[in-house]
């Protein structure tokens, strides 16, 4: 029995990006059985407990206040079925997922650019990738095993506990604590990669068009020109494999996205008047490639420059009017912003608490260096996609509260009243989801 009367000293614990940080005993559960008897004790001791992964979030909701619970004893491949039904440890990172599932013949849907997130906490944020006909990857789980704040184990899917389940698939870790995770893979494919330089204006002109043209596009619009980076990967069998040769891989992906704009972003921190023509040097930088790779390979790019980052989910209709008046807002200030906006779009979905909810979404993501102040640039990014219904993504930088969300999603209130019956006492709790969810009974 876990006593938390007995628990470790306080550790140290930060995000990726270094901007959460908090000092509570940390513990490591290797079952669902382990985890039941924490929340337990727990409760009685009138402690709350967060469950964190990888860290990645940029936003406070994995931040500890008294306890802190972390997946890594929860990880591992559990099962994969003829009809590619894998079951996975909460704890279990996306990259070790994605290798696993290359070797038995299986590749994921679609998944964001970042691969280093655990499966449970990537879902609970709602993490997602590009391609208007796919939604994130909460829409690839066909079930879940997880401990309740009473401690009950259940398993949940769309015939059992459905209520749950549907929530529960991006629940922000509030309405319990997930030990396992079964999605829907498909038989491997690869991605014809095909990447080049392009226009904001043009990408403007014909968002729709753009961002339809194949499989999966996305696009990054530097600030300070008009110059855009435009990504298109197209599925293709994996028996045509032709991948970029080592030379060109490590100078296109470590020399200059990483190295040499680790570079920039120094340099413009410490001189912003470079920033706009260095931000003109970094959009010609990288030039035009094709490639053919397994394709978490071809959807994961290596990200070593670490910075902070806001995201909103706009209707996709609305992406050119709110990357317009960004652009026009931009340009009237004397802002200076070397990191590039993401654009990228995903399908409908019908999880309560997704950013894609019931619309076919455009996000629009701004980036500052981390240790920075996202200041004026990352408020007008949220001025602006609020006019029309922006959704934050819940694991980045907002300043919304519970008030203002429930306006945006209809099954809000669905979702806080079944996070009120399971977790009366608040025990899941922290200051980010008293926020954007309500403190509950506990406030």
């Amino acid at each position: 029995m876990i006593e938390v009367a007995e628990l470790p000293e306080p550790t140290r614990w930060r995000n990726w990006a270094g901007n959460q940080r908090a000092d509570v005993p940390v513990v490591h559960p290797g079952s669902a059985e382990e985890v039941a008897e924490l929340l337990v004790a727990a409760a009685a001791a009138g402690r709350r407990v967060r469950p964190i992964g990888s860290g990645h979030s940029f936003s406070g909701v994995g931040r500890p206040e008294d306890l802190q619970l972390v997946c890594d004893r929860l990880a591992g491949i559990r099962a994969v079925t003829d009809a590619g039904l894998v079951t996975v440890g909460a704890g279990t990172t996306l990259h070790r997922l994605n290798l696993e599932l290359q070797r038995r013949g299986w590749s994921l849907t679609n998944l964001g650019d970042v691969d280093r997130q655990t499966v449970a906490g990537a879902l609970a944020t709602g993490t997602h990738g590009t391609g208007a006909r796919f939604g994130g990857l909460a829409t690839q789980v066909r079930g879940l095993k997880l401990v309740l704040p009473s401690g009950e184990v259940v398993e949940c899917d769309a015939g059992r506990r459905p209520e749950l389940f549907a929530a529960a698939r991006v629940g922000l870790g509030a309405l319990g604590v997930v030990t396992a995770v079964t999605l829907q893979a498909e038989p491997a494919f690869a991605l014809r990669a095909v990447e080049g330089p392009g226009t904001l204006t043009a990408a403007l002109e014909g968002f729709d068009e753009l961002m339809t043209s194949t499989d999966h596009v996305e696009f990054y619009w530097f600030p300070h020109t008009d110059a855009t980076l435009l990504k298109c990967n197209t599925r293709v069998p994996v028996d045509g494999l032709a991948p970029l040769p080592r030379w060109r891989a490590v100078w296109d992906d470590e020399l200059l996205a990483n190295a040499a704009f680790a570079g920039v972003v120094a340099a413009g921190r410490r001189v912003p008047a470079l920033v706009p023509p260095l931000a003109r040097l970094s959009a010609r930088a990288l030039g035009a490639r094709t490639w053919t790779d397994h394709s978490h390979r071809v959807f994961v790019s290596r990200r070593r420059v670490r910075f902070l980052e806001m995201e909103y989910a706009v209707p996709r209709e609305t992406a050119p009017q709110v990357l317009a008046e960004l652009r026009r807002v931009h340009e009237a200030s004397d802002w200076r912003s070397a990191f590039p906006v993401e654009v990228r779009t995903a399908a409908a979905d019908d999880i309560p608490l997704s950013t894609a909810s019931g619309r076919d979404t455009a996000y629009i993501a701004a980036h500052v260096p981390a240790g920075s102040d996202p200041g004026c640039w990352f408020g007008a990014l949220e001025r602006i996609a609020g006019e029309v219904g922006g959704r934050p993504h819940w694991g980045k930088l907002h300043g919304l509260d519970a008030a203002v969300l429930r306006e945006r999603y209809p099954r809000f209130d669905d979702v806080v009243g079944l996070r009120d019956r399971l977790d009366p006492a608040g025990v899941l709790g922290n200051a980010y989801l008293d926020r954007v969810l309500g403190p509950g009974a506990r406030g």
